[in-house]
């Protein structure tokens, strides 16, 4: 991904519950909840299980309203965490988005920034 792609939406770090897997994992993990640094372009997320560039993964988050999104991404990279021992920094584009997926994500994202701004500014 491009420089400049990688800057084409807005950056917002929110704690969601999240699952990810594998493309083709038939099983559906659990849900964990984590600091999510989250765009309408990708994920970067802090990960005990070690993925590699390319490989394709499932990630659904619960945003607000109870809406569960679910979308693919493309491994970027994943990057080893001096601390805590065995955690990673798993970078991820997504793949596959329908516009209307990602508007919502957008959204959200926005309705995210908002919510920190009001809770940051006002006394």
């Amino acid at each position: 991904m491009a420089g400049r792609e990688r800057r084409e939406y807005y950056r917002i770090n929110v704690t969601l519950p999240i699952r990810i897997q594998r493309e083709l994992d038939q099983k559906e993990g659990a849900f964990v909840e984590k600091s999510v640094n989250l765009s309408g372009g990708g994920i970067s997320v802090i990960i005990t299980e070690v993925y590699q560039p390319d490989d394709i993964l499932a990630v659904a988050l619960h945003l607000p309203d109870d809406i569960l999104f679910t979308a693919f991404v493309e491994v970027l990279r994943v990057d080893p965490l001096p601390y805590p021992g065995g955690t990673y920094r798993l970078h991820a584009r997504f793949v596959r988005m329908p516009a209307a997926d990602r508007e919502v994500l957008i959204r959200h994202i926005m309705r995210f920034q908002r919510d920190h701004l009001q809770d940051h500014y006002s006394s």
